[in-house]
């Protein structure tokens, strides 16, 4: 059921954190030409193998158009489900639903809008009109009832949320005028409060240096724990990063939580900076209204990226030398759980990393 008068906070929901218990992962199969290089089957080979590294801690779907069905089929194992639904891009963390729950185990829907990460102003493709339909889809798929915002656009990389009143964005992202650009810094802070029934929010000021999406959190950090978290960072002064990080590990070790808490910041580094290759760009079909992929162009790398499943940590490789720290790193933060890199170029190429493609449904008692 489609809910609109009311919402999660009056209705007693909230919203919980990544690394609480999940009843499924979804994803979504790449295929598009004109994003992702050599018509997608690169960047196919690289989904599968995500895919494939969250099966073993829970259930994994893949929703794929119907012209893929059958190849995402015969390269995927049996125990991933595979399920026809259309789409316009491969990006589900942003536009399937967000959910909420209560004490007494329900769990609910959010449907934002989606619009490309900046709609005709600086959006990174058109249409967008079957990606903003997923989380109405899987809502309806798994029979939960959801709430539907008409004119609020808010992607899932846009924020992280320890599930105990805090939740992390950026201004960058939030307040960029290709998204809610009518409405004032405290009245989108009204919505997220309304919504993920949140106690307190932490703006950073920036995200990842040159991220398309306009600085998503997700590149900057993620969140450990209740308190705890890991962000991006370089020790380059050169780097264009490096002030980027310096300014949101100043801001957040003067920060606390909403329990009070002064938060444990883990410094994650960063591979060495990334560049797209000119045999990457001509494998791109150059399409009007698609954001183009040049020689040269930096990629949005960074290890903090990384998927949280029921036992299992699925973070990015990079075949850089810090691939390794951060596997340790991950070990070390995440004791109880099995820490798999997947290579992740290939995602990257398109826009963004392992965290943007697997959404997590969470399981309720």
């Amino acid at each position: 059921m489609k809910l609109t008068t009311s919402n999660p906070k009056e209705d007693g929901f909230w919203a919980p954190a990544e690394f609480g218990p999940h009843k499924e992962t979804y994803m979504i199969w790449p295929e598009r030409a004109d994003n992702w290089r050599n018509g997608g089957k690169p960047a196919q080979a690289a989904y599968a193998e995500v895919a494939k590294a969250i099966a073993p801690f829970e259930p994994v779907t893949m929703l794929v158009s119907s012209k893929q069905y059958q190849n995402a089929r015969q390269m995927l194992p049996k125990d991933i489900r595979v399920m026809e639904m259309n789409n316009n891009d491969a990006w589900i963390k942003d536009y399937g639903p967000m959910y909420v729950i209560n004490k007494q185990g329900a769990i609910r829907g959010i449907d934002w809008r989606f619009n490309a990460w900046g709609g005709l102003l600086d959006g990174l493709y058109f249409p967008w009109d079957q990606d903003d339909l997923i989380a109405e889809k899987l809502c309806e798929f798994n029979r939960i009832d959801y709430y539907r915002l008409e004119d609020f656009v808010l992607e899932g990389c846009s924020v992280h949320l320890d599930g105990e009143g805090t939740l992390y964005t950026t201004e960058e992202v939030l307040l960029s005028e290709g998204r809610n650009g009518d409405l004032s810094k405290a009245e989108i802070e009204a919505v997220l409060i309304a919504y993920f029934n949140v106690e307190k929010i932490i703006w950073l000021k920036q995200g990842y240096f040159l991220d398309e999406t306009n600085g998503d959190i997700d590149n900057m950090l993620n969140v450990v724990r209740p308190g705890e978290i890991v962000l991006t960072w370089t020790d380059d002064p050169d780097d264009p990063q490096y002030e980027i990080s310096k300014a949101a590990y100043e801001q957040l070790k003067n920060e606390t939580d909403a329990k009070g808490r002064n938060l444990i910041i883990h410094k994650m580094p960063m591979p060495e900076p990334i560049y797209i290759t000119t045999e990457e760009s001509e494998g791109v079909d150059p399409v009007n209204g698609m954001l183009p992929r040049f020689p040269g162009d930096r990629l949005t790398a960074s290890y903090v990226s990384y998927y949280t499943a029921n036992g299992g940590i699925i973070y990015p490789l990079f075949n850089d030398k810090n691939d390794l720290v951060a596997q340790n790193l991950l070990e070390k933060l995440y004791p109880d759980r099995k820490v798999i890199g997947v290579f992740a170029r290939e995602i990257l190429l398109g826009g963004g990393n392992i965290h943007c493609i697997a959404q997590s449904m969470p399981k309720t008692c």
